[in-house]
């Protein structure tokens, strides 16, 4: 999808979220052909010409300058995710560098690696904007262990299994909401790096096959995800609920550290506790037992 189509589109279905009543605008007529704002209102909002937005709604950021963006993102009443995306997909119509101009390659740091796995008590993980699971230490791996199940691909990849893996439904039982912030946040990470060719493959495997993807995909969702609450579906455990707090890095650009946690004293805290033992037994029985050891 070109660039212009993806401005046209998220600007249109954000339009459409805004009641004149939202906006302070008076609802002249009963019978309004448009969901939401009509394009004259946003314009009116904003400060700027009819001809003029239009020509923005049509795709044509390129030149658009921070003011005239922040004073459309002020009229539609854009959240921060929302904000930044219009931002971004200034940026990408206009060609210009976006936020994050120097992706990591390679391995991983020893010093970040490090940190990871001194985090012994929670589960965490690192992960690219393509939610590639880069890298976990022992409790994180317990934890997306159904990730690594019959999966032939490395790095595993949070969406693909979530869509196209019949397991995925079952470890993310809050489907509806777990969907919604999949698909947001690779429409966000779209913004950001439109050239990455991986992203772009990514998102064409999962439109062509997951119909649920291609649905969301559609809403032109975006949103940022520091912290926040999730529910899992454990095979080995059962259901839990974890806190979790996701920090950038800022050495490696376009990568995130994420933990999770759950308050002591509680049935989740004593879940994690039975999930690194379970973890531990995996452990011992994959070192007795090893994969290229044979019977007899």
């Amino acid at each position: 999808m070109s660039t212009e189509s993806d401005i046209r589109e998220f600007l249109s279905s954000r339009r459409a979220k805004i009641t004149p009543q939202q906006a302070g605008l008076p609802a002249f007529g009963g019978n309004r052909r448009v969901p939401g704002l009509r394009r004259e209102e946003v314009a009116l909002l904003a400060g700027v010409s009819v001809d003029y937005y239009v020509r923005l709604e049509r795709g044509h950021l390129a030149g658009a300058s921070e003011e005239v963006l922040d004073s459309v993102a002020n009229a539609l009443q854009l959240d921060d995710a929302e904000r930044a995306h219009l931002h971004d997909l200034a940026r990408a119509a206009a060609k210009r560098p976006t936020r994050r101009t120097k992706r990591p390659r390679g391995p991983l740091p020893d010093s970040v690696l490090r940190v990871l796995n001194s985090m012994s008590d929670c589960p965490a993980f690192i992960r690219n904007g393509r939610l590639d699971v880069l890298a976990t230490n022992p409790l994180g791996r317990a934890l997306y262990s159904p990730l690594y199940t019959g999966s032939a691909r490395e790095p595993v990849n949070m969406a693909r299994f979530q869509f196209l893996d019949p397991a995925g439904r079952e470890f993310f039982p809050h489907w509806e909401e777990s969907v919604n912030t999949t698909v947001s946040l690779l429409r966000t990470e779209a913004g950001r790096a439109p050239g990455d060719s991986d992203l772009t493959g990514l998102i064409g495997e999962l439109v062509t096959r997951s119909d649920e993807f291609r649905t969301a995909w559609a809403r032109h969702n975006v949103r940022l995800h520091h912290t926040g609450r999730k529910v899992f579906r454990h095979p080995a455990i059962g259901e839990i609920t974890l806190d979790f707090d996701a920090m950038e890095l800022p050495a490696q650009p376009g990568l995130t550290l994420t933990a999770y946690s759950a308050p002591p004293h509680t049935s989740d805290h004593d879940k994690l506790q039975l999930l690194a033992a379970w973890a531990a037994t995996e452990d011992a029985e994959s070192t007795s037992h090893p994969a290229n050891q044979q019977d007899g």
